[in-house]
């Protein structure tokens, strides 16, 4: 009878230590139409929700997810607009620091926000994150309908969150998966956890800047006329490495602003700091709510994802499928 020997399963053991996370980077669209977005993993699922901020609790999320680490850019809209049919529009920034392909897309509402999403999702092969009724391309179609609720007898229907589809790899974060990408840093107290006031690892206001990528820095006190960074020169990172949770461009939730996520027309929360605010809307405590249809030159969004199994995961469950396998054959 074989049997496992002391060095080999030594050798997948360590093959089975969890390793450092790396960013995720995902691509789509075809052709000249091709991009790429970059998430960063959100761990320490279960963390404890913060009491000081706005909403009161926040943050707390029961898994582990990817954020993107920087926000939509106009770029991205065009090209899935090209692929989609999508009819998505963007705000003129001519006046505000132009045009280039590499702002943040901006004067998305968040229906909007929605369709490109969608397509995110199933241009790979995913279920819609969001319930439309009309698709691109059908008589009827409206970029700026409202979604419709997920139904018990719908596959991939989450009880719990009515917008969201289960089965969606891609969706806009949910106020508590954009709070805890932004505010929380598990390596603080310690290495107990906890949360910042500010979005750059900090109970400080960070240094406000037109542009750069320096640590303690975000994109605020700026002029109207100066507009938004690009994307990803748009301040420090969070705890977690995502840019631009401070500033830049106000940012959408997928969570409606009284958090119950069971009327579509119900305003939706805004993370409110920008390249004009002050720097008490970068804060924890910095947001607001805007009806869905809403398309304003100064907000914008970021998507979030759940991570497909990764080869440490498969790697871990081959070991204890091999470590089973000893005990039986011993």
């Amino acid at each position: 009878m074989k049997t496992i020997s002391a060095l080999t399963l030594l050798s997948l053991a360590l093959l089975c230590v969890p390793t450092a996370h790396a960013a995720i980077i995902d691509s789509f669209g075809t052709g000249t139409n091709s991009f790429s977005m970059i998430f960063e993993p959100i761990g320490n699922p279960g963390n404890a929700a913060d009491t000081t901020g706005s909403p009161n609790p926040a943050g707390s999320v029961g898994y582990a997810y990817n954020m993107g680490k920087y926000e939509v850019s106009r770029d991205m809209i065009n090209k899935a607009n090209a692929e989609g049919s999508l009819g998505i529009t963007l705000q003129d920034m001519t006046s505000f620091g132009g045009n280039g392909a590499n702002r943040p897309a901006t004067g998305i509402s968040w229906n909007e926000a929605a369709r490109y999403v969608n397509w995110l999702n199933t241009s790979q092969g995913y279920s819609p994150a969001y319930k439309f009724d009309i698709q691109p391309s059908q008589p009827g179609y409206s970029v700026q309908a409202n979604i419709t609720l997920w139904l018990a007898s719908d596959p991939g229907y989450n009880a719990a969150n009515q917008f969201r589809n289960s089965q969606a790899r891609y969706f806009l974060p949910s106020m508590d998966e954009w709070y805890k990408a932004a505010y929380y840093d598990p390596n603080a107290n310690g290495g107990a956890g906890g949360y910042w006031n500010f979005p750059t690892g900090s109970d400080s206001a960070p240094t406000a800047v037109s542009g750069g990528t320096a640590a303690g820095t975000a994109v605020y006190g700026q002029s109207f006329s100066q507009g938004p960074a690009d994307i990803d020169n748009a301040g420090g990172l969070s705890p977690y490495g995502v840019m631009g949770m401070g500033g830049n461009v106000l940012e959408w939730e997928e969570t409606t602003f009284n958090l119950l996520n069971n009327s579509p027309s119900f305003s939706r929360g805004v993370r409110v700091g920008s390249w004009v605010s002050n720097s008490g809307l970068l804060s924890a405590s910095g947001r607001d709510g805007l009806n869905p249809a809403i398309e304003s030159s100064g907000v914008g969004f970021r998507v979030a994802s759940i991570p497909e199994p990764s080869s440490a995961a498969l790697l871990t469950l081959a070991c204890v499928g091999l470590c089973q396998r000893r005990k039986r054959t011993s």
